[in-house]
This record gives structure tokens, C-alpha cells and sequence, in this order.
């Protein structure tokens, strides 16, 4: 079965609404009775991406006792955001130039280093180990290759591919020879594969399609291929125009995916078609770009997809993970999809059909005014639950801590520029949008807690100026696919709106936590997510940080760890309420998620830590301290709840 967005009205008139009972605090969802959220042997905890642990040993009454129990300086240079990995006593990260680095997990004293030569994924890699636990390997992206090294010495899998790793670019159509495969998304495994999404190779018009590739774990073998750009006669190919169809590119997994065990679904959310502000010489709603892909684990099939935004002129990335859970909804038990976008929706879909759980509507949205654009009269709105971020920006939303002549700029924009609220079009005198494409949602942004059917997520709100500008070079026009007549390249150099004093055009909150009741789709609470030090100096609290890049996690203990970057701290917060109840000052910026992890009886969160955050110059900030992983720890012979 599959689900187009296109499809959704008709599928509204069977969907639930909103007000049935909800779920039971604290009752068993069968969601976890397959899924192991005790260990951290995967990016976000594990394949199925809930950023969740049952852990318990820190809990509300012991928190505020946490203290740093080790720290591992990462060298100079790019601070990591790295999601560290913990199998048994040991812990897998990149540091010092990109090396793969074992630590033992309890003290943090280096086990093993292993040098790389070029880039290596910088969020995060793959642990597996055989049945019989004798053959355990690291998978990870480096330098545009796919390599495997033991687990327990660093050193390289002499039978996986030719020893030195397999090449990315294999499978691919065309001459790749200049392709250079980059990408921070390290892919999930399931069974004996691990699933990969091919990055766009460009951002360009012409770019690499972004394939999703599964490879066999044992041999590196390439297992079966996704075209997520369909070739001719493949379903979906109708979406896109026939000329040049090779060469387009973009449809991006860049970010994260899900493997849901259940079912045997990996569930892959896509980015835009390029390029990514006109597409008026990519005519349709070009599926399978900004789509949450259900893909048979095992063989790659289409089972079904639902597609956030027709015909992307926005850069709206689906941009975080899907969640997985097990809500109750009208006295039975359904398993659904969640996934968070760049426009603050919060789409809710059963996992094993795609259907939505409460009505999707195809709303009109404004029209372009740029020759040869071809826009989606419509696009996809859920009725429920409520968006988590801000979609307009308007003069009473102007920043009150910007300077009076940044204000009048501001206030200029708004009277000149395209600004009709969420979906207005790029165009040619230059459109406001908000939330903008680093707005809204972000990788590793939402959490979730299976035992209750929450749904927790960080936001930005970060509006954007986009102003096309023709290209006129016989270059760009010979590299743009199916150009022609009033089909002309455009150019749209990005404008964050970031004023002179460092901060968005926009006031406060930039950062919003929100949590939702998935059973009955209500938000339970908003609260700003951190502060801004220069601010807190003159008074000025509960801002919200400016634009951070830290993703939550949360656990049993009844707390969400979370970390921001324009105030440099690390908080526990209340899961019920969103309350700070511990926070630690970090020497640098957090832009990761933190891992849980239990070692000796012992219960760790460790996070990445360095430098000033991205959209921070650090004016105003002291500067910033060694980048290093840093592990909190109760005080050894802390009283915790098992011992009351």
C-alpha cells in the first residue's frame, strides 16, 4: 500500500480527531517490548532513533548532585558534534583530526586510536557484532568510502570490499569520477546490512541523484539500490518531466533514518529536489523529494510514502529522524510514524500503512511571480496536533534587542519583500521566509519516551531572505536540466537576518522545547530552550539560546538532557513540566546529542563538547574552552531511588 499527501483529504474522512482518552502514564506500550533502551550502541541510542534511555539511577531527587566524573580533550581545531557510541566498558569517538578513538567508558582513558586520512561522518557510525560475538566491527563514512575496522583494535576488515573500504559512488549512473561523496548521516543497520543515503553530491542544479544504498555487512557487497529520483517507468516517475531526468538531483536523506524491527521498515526522510529555490525545469511534485520513505529493510521495496511538501522551493528538508511509538487511540493500540519538519509540523502517520492518524489537509497556498515557476497550487497542513514553531514574522515580532537602525532595516524588509506567510515563494524582489530552512526542526532536534507516548522537540525560529537572481552565464545554463524559453537558472544567496549585534531579526523565544501527548495529540508544554549570556548580564532571561544545535534525550529517571550554545550549559529539565532542575555550565559550546550509558552499576551522560555554536561569532562571550567529551556522574555511593 502506498500514501501520497495528494491522498490525504480522502484518507481525513476515516481518521480519529483529536480528544480521545489518552494513553495511561506509565503503561506498557508493546513499542518496547522489542526495542532495547538500556545500552547506546547506535547513533541516538539505536535504530529505532527514540533518543531515549531506561536508565533510572538519576532521577529528579539525585540530579542536582551530578558532577563531571571524566573529560577526553578531542585536540584543536573543528569541535566535534559526535554522538558517542557504548558497547559493554567501551566508547567509540572521533577525535583528533577525524581519528575513530575507543575509551574506556568508566574513566575515559584511550583504549585505542585510529588515524583517517581525509573527512569521516561527523555525527555518528555503526556498531555490529556476529551472532556468536567474535566478529565485531565498526561501519563509518570517510572520505567518500565505506569502511569497517574491528572493534577491538581499530585495524581495518581485510575481507570487507578490498580491505580499504567500498566506494560510495558504485551503483551510481553516469560518470561519477567527479563526484565527491560527503555526508554526516552514518546510515542504519538491520540484520546483516547496513542502509546508506547517498548524499546529493552538489548543490547545484545538476547534482547526484541521493540513491539509498544497503551493503552486506560480512563482503561490503552492494545489496539492493532506492532511486529516490524513479527512473523512467518506475512509480513516481511521472512526478518529474522527462527531459534530462538523469540529471537531476537533490532528494537527500542527509540527515537521519529509522529502522523500526517490528516491521522490518526502515524509514528514510528525504530532502529537496535541486536546486533548491526554483524548480521551473523540475515540473510536478518530484517524488520522492521532502517524503518519508517506507522501505522494506530486507530488499529495499517501496511499502509506502507520504510526501510533507510538493514541488520544494523552500529547502524544507524533512530534517530529523522519524519516532517511532505505540499510542492508544479510540480503546486500541496503533503504531505510528512522528516526524517533525523545518515548518514546525508535527505529521503523525501509522507506521505500517503511512495513513495519517488525524486529517491532513491540502490547503492553497500563494502563487509564484517568477517567470516559468510551476508551484503546487497546495500544500499538505496537519489539522492536529498544533505546530511547535512560529510560521509568520510580522513588524510586532522585530527583535527589541537589536539596535534602532537594525530595526529600521528590518522594518524596510518587511514593507518590501514577499511576506504572506508560510509557503510564500522565493521570488525576484525577495520573500520572507519563516520559519526559514535552518528554522524549525533540526537533526537530532525530537525524543521520544515509549512508555508514555510523548513526543519532545527543539526548535529554532530563524526567519530567512530568499531573493532569486538570474544567472546569465552560458555555464549555468548548460549545467541547469531542461532550461529553456523562460526556464533560466537563478542564484539565491541565503540571508539569515542576522543583524549587527550578532542576533535574529526576530525576537525572543529563538528556541522552543515542546512536548506532546502523542495518544490524544495535545501539547502538554512550551518552554524556551536555554538563554543568551550577553543578554543574561543585562537582565535579560528565558530567550530561549540562539539558534542551537543540541538534541535531547530522555529517561526513565523522568529527565531530558539537553544542551545549548549561546549560553554554553547543559540542563536537565523535568519531562512532565519542562522545568530546569540542574544545569552545568560547559567551557564551550554543545552543538550534540548526549549519550546514556550504565557501566559498573554506574550511570553516565556524555556529550561533545567545543567551540561557539554555529550563528555565533562569540562576541560577547568569553573565549571558548578546549573541545573534549565530557561524562557527568552521580558521586560514587550517591543515594539513588533503588536504595530508599
Amino acid at each position: 500500500m502506498f500514501v501520497t499527501a495528494l491522498s490525504c483529504m480522502a484518507l481525513a474522512a476515516c481518521a480519529g480527531v483529536p480528544g480521545d482518552r489518552p494513553m495511561v502514564a506509565g503503561a506498557a506500550s508493546s513499542f518496547g517490548k522489542t526495542f532495547d533502551f538500556v545500552g547506546w550502541d547506535s547513533y541516538l541510542g539505536g535504530g529505532d532513533s527514540s533518543q531515549y534511555s531506561s536508565l533510572s539511577q538519576i532521577d529528579e531527587s539525585n540530579v542536582g548532585q551530578l558532577q563531571v566524573a571524566w573529560s577526553y580533550p578531542t585536540g584543536e581545531g573543528q569541535p566535534y558534534r559526535f554522538n558517542p557510541l557504548i558497547v559493554g566498558t567501551t566508547m567509540y569517538v572521533v577525535a583528533h583530526d577525524d581519528s575513530i578513538v575507543a575509551l574506556d567508558a568508566a574513566t575515559g582513558r584511550e583504549i585505542w586510536r585510529r588515524p583517517n586520512e581525509g573527512w569521516v561522518g561527523g555525527r555518528g557510525m555503526n556498531y555490529w557484532a556476529s551472532a556468536d560475538g567474535a566478529d565485531r566491527r565498526l561501519l563509518f563514512i570517510n572520505n567518500g568510502m565505506l569502511r569497517a575496522i574491528s572493534a577491538d583494535t581499530g585495524e581495518p576488515i581485510a575481507s570487507f570490499g578490498s580491505g580499504a573500504g567500498i566506494d560510495l559512488r558504485v551503483g551510481l549512473e553516469g560518470d561519477t569520477s567527479k563526484l565527491r561523496l560527503k555526508t554526516d548521516n552514518p546510515g542504519r543497520i538491520f540484520e546483516n546490512l547496513l542502509i546508506i543515503s547517498l548524499p546529493a553530491g552538489g548543490s547545484d542544479y545538476a547534482a547526484a541523484p541521493a540513491d539509498i544504498h544497503a551493503y552486506d555487512i560480512l563482503t561490503g557487497k552492494l545489496a539492493w539500490i532506492f532511486h529516490v529520483v524513479p527512473k523512467k517507468g518506475e512509480f513516481g516517475s511521472d512526478t518529474w518531466p522527462e527531459g534530462q531526468r538523469e540529471s537531476y538531483g537533490g532528494v537527500h536523506n542527509w540527515s537521519e533514518s529509522t529502522i523500526d524491527k517490528e516491521t522490518g521498515i526502515v524509514y528514510i526522510p528525504t530532502g529537496t529536489a535541486r536546486y533548491d529555490f526554483f524548480g521551473g525545469n523540475r515540473p510536478g511534485n518530484n517524488l520522492f523529494a521532502n517524503s518519508i520513505l517506507a522501505l522494506d529493510a530486507r530488499t529495499g521495496k517501496r511499502i509506502w510514502h507520504f510526501q510533507t511538501v510538493h514541488h520544494d522551493l523552500w529547502d524544507y528538508d524533512i530534517p530529523t529522524a522519524p519516532k517511532l511509538l505505540t499510542i492508544r487511540k479510540g480503546g486500541r493500540q496503533i503504531p505510528v510514524l512522528v516526524q517533525a519538519t523545518k515548518q514546525g509540523f508535527v505529521f503523525v502517520l501509522d507506521r505500517r500503512t503511512g495513513k495519517p492518524i488525524w486529517p491532513i489537509e491540502e490547503r492553497k497556498v500563494p502563487a509564484s511571480d517568477v517567470p516559468g515557476e510551476r508551484i503546487s497550487p497546495t500544500q499538505p497542513f496537519p489539522t492536529w496536533p498544533k505546530p511547535f514553531a512560529r510560521q509568520s514574522f510580522t513588524a510586532a515580532d522585530i527583535n527589541p534587542h537589536i539596535p534602532e537602525k537594525d530595526r529600521e532595516k528590518v522594518l524596510e524588509v518587511l514593507r518590501t519583500h514577499r511576506n504572506e506567510g508560510l509557503f510564500t515563494p522565493p521570488s525576484l524582489r525577495g520573500t520572507i521566509t519563516m520559519p526559514g530552512h535552518n528554522g524549525g526542526a533540526n537533526w537530532g532536534s525530537s525524543a521520544v519516551d515509549p512508555v508514555s507516548g510523548r513526543f519532545f522537540v527543539v526548535s529554532k525560529q530563524l526567519p530567512v531572505v530568499i531573493k532569486l537572481t538570474a544567472d546569465k552565464r552560458a555555464a549555468a545554463v548548460t549545467a541547469m536540466p531542461n532550461s529553456g524559453g523562460d526556464i533560466v537558472p537563478y542564484r539565491a544567496p541565503v540571508d539569515f537576518m542576522m543583524q549587527s549585534n550578532g542576533l535574529s531579526a526576530i525576537g525572543p523565544p529563538w528556541s522552543t522545547i515542546t512536548a506532546y501527548d502523542i495518544n490524544d495529540g495535545k501539547m502538554l508544554w512550551q518552554v524556551p530552550d536555554g538563554e543568551v549570556t550577553p543578554l543574561v548580564e543585562k537582565g535579560v532571561r528565558n530567550t530561549g539560546s540562539h539558534a542551537p544545535r543540541g538534541g535531547p534525550v530522555v529517561t526513565a529517571g523522568g529527565l531530558m538532557f539537553v544542551a545549548t550554545s549561546s549560553d554554553r550549559k547543559l540542563r536537565a529539565r523535568d519531562v512532565n513540566t519542562g522545568a530546569v532542575v540542574w544545569e552545568h555550565d560547559l567551557p564551550a559550546a554543545s552543538e550534540g546529542v548526549p549519550a546514556i550509558y550504565q557501566v559498573g552499576g554506574r550511570q553516565f551522560v556524555v556529550i561533545a563538547v567545543g567551540g561557539n555554536g554555529v550563528f555565533s561569532s562569540g562576541d560577547g562571550m568569553p573565549k571558548a574552552g578546549p573541545n573534549q567529551y565530557m561524562a557527568f556522574a552521580l558521586p560514587q555511593g550517591a543515594q539513588t531511588s533503588g536504595d530508599r
